[in-house]
């Protein structure tokens, strides 16, 4: 076990890793030095910018070597939104197609929903949002049937960020590709979690983010396929092949190489995954235990990333119950909603009534959480369920 995290200790346990994650400190040894010393512009042909240049040219192929890519593939961006919109409006404006057609799914993250709907509303595009059934996946045979003469994409995420359910992603490529489209998969939540080849996936496209996989916030990375042509967001100087201007935060893309590198390791290893696993399964069970047929999975059973719990206890609110239980750190959902208290979007796409949508708890762990801490936590929200209890009958 690796040793505790700084920014963990006293604090509440946890257990909101798919929102973000801590920093691991052995990433940001990797990138200190290109804070303070190596700070030459890896564009520059004399000697303060060889070091910078041959750490990117290293990050790159970290991160390509995680999800089966060639480093020449991979795009470097400033965050997972901004990858997912160079995914899509590169891949729509790159196009001659008169009136392009792009489909997407309706539990997408907002980063493809808003995309879609602003390539709705300035390009004059026509989506398709396909619907995904009681566990939140999309059929393939739905996505054959919408495809059209005029589709130029496909986005479909790989694993839920609130339920973990992980899409059937290389059927959906496979029908998407016959058909002569390209397909893109945000990757965000399943990047270091599971394991990913890009060549086996049969993706086009796909977003690998930075603070999901234990390095800072504000880099990320799109990969390209050899030969995909898409319209840069950001015009300039010709960095990162052409799709994305602007001197290149070296520092960063050290954090983010050391990071897919780490993440490589564990999951060539196998042990932190099926850890993790059976952390998340051992807090389940001590709620159904405790609650028995009050509590509720949100999603699938299996088919879900190894670290995510989405649960809904009967007659209680989500919010309500974390408020209970202060020593926990938890969500609601999706952490872009987290401050209102309407019924999740993506719950809601799943047919779950309201009553049960708003009582879901995202519990998600990660690379520091324990037995300890499993256990503390469900102690912690079996108190705030009998409290709330206690309350509500004295009034």
């Amino acid at each position: 076990m690796i040793p505790a995290h700084p920014g963990l200790r006293g604090g509440p346990v946890y257990l909101d890793y798919n929102a973000t994650t801590p920093v691991d400190p052995r990433v940001v040894d990797a990138m200190l030095p290109h804070l303070g010393h190596h700070f030459g512009n890896p564009s520059s042909s004399h000697s303060y910018g060889d070091r910078p240049r041959r750490a990117l040219d290293q990050s790159r192929a970290q991160v390509a070597a995680l999800i089966g890519a060639r480093p020449g593939e991979l795009i470097f961006t400033g965050s997972g939104s901004e990858a997912d919109n160079l995914a899509l409006r590169g891949a729509v404006l790159g196009t001659s197609a008169d009136r392009p057609h792009v489909i997407t799914q309706v539990t997408e993250h907002p980063a493809i929903l808003e995309t879609c709907r602003s390539l709705e509303r300035l390009h004059g595009a026509e989506v398709t949002y396909l619907p995904v059934d009681g566990v939140g996946l999309v059929d393939p045979a739905a996505l054959a049937a919408a495809l059209t003469e005029r589709t130029v994409l496909v986005s479909v995420m790989a694993a839920n960020n609130e339920t973990g359910a992980l899409q059937p992603i290389a059927e959906l490529a496979r029908i998407t590709r016959a058909h002569g489209a390209l397909f893109h998969c945000d990757a965000a939540q399943a990047a270091g979690k599971i394991p990913l080849d890009v060549r086996e996936l049969g993706v086009d496209l796909l977003t690998v983010v930075g603070h999901k996989m234990y390095a800072p916030k504000g880099i990320a990375a799109l990969y390209v396929r050899q030969g995909v042509a898409v319209e840069p967001l950001v015009h300039g100087g010709g960095q990162e092949g052409g799709l994305r201007a602007g001197t290149e935060n070296v520092a960063l893309a050290v954090a983010l190489g050391t990071a897919a590198e780490l993440a490589a390791g564990e999951l060539a290893d196998g042990t932190p995954g099926g850890r993790i696993a059976a952390l998340r399964d051992c807090l389940h069970r001590r709620l159904t235990d405790a609650l028995p047929g009050r509590v509720h999975l949100n999603g699938p059973d299996t088919g879900r990333l190894p670290n995510t719990l989405n649960v809904s206890i009967d007659g209680l609110l989500g919010h309500e119950l974390l408020v209970a239980a202060p020593g926990l750190a938890a969500s609601t959902g999706s952490a872009c909603h987290r401050d209102t208290h309407t019924p999740s979007p993506v719950l809601t796409a799943m047919g779950l009534d309201a009553d049960r949508a708003l009582g879901a708890l995202r519990l998600s762990l990660g690379r520091w959480s324990t037995p300890e801490e499993i256990e503390t936590a469900a102690t912690a929200l079996l108190k705030a369920v009998a409290d709330l209890a206690a309350t509500a009958s004295s009034r």
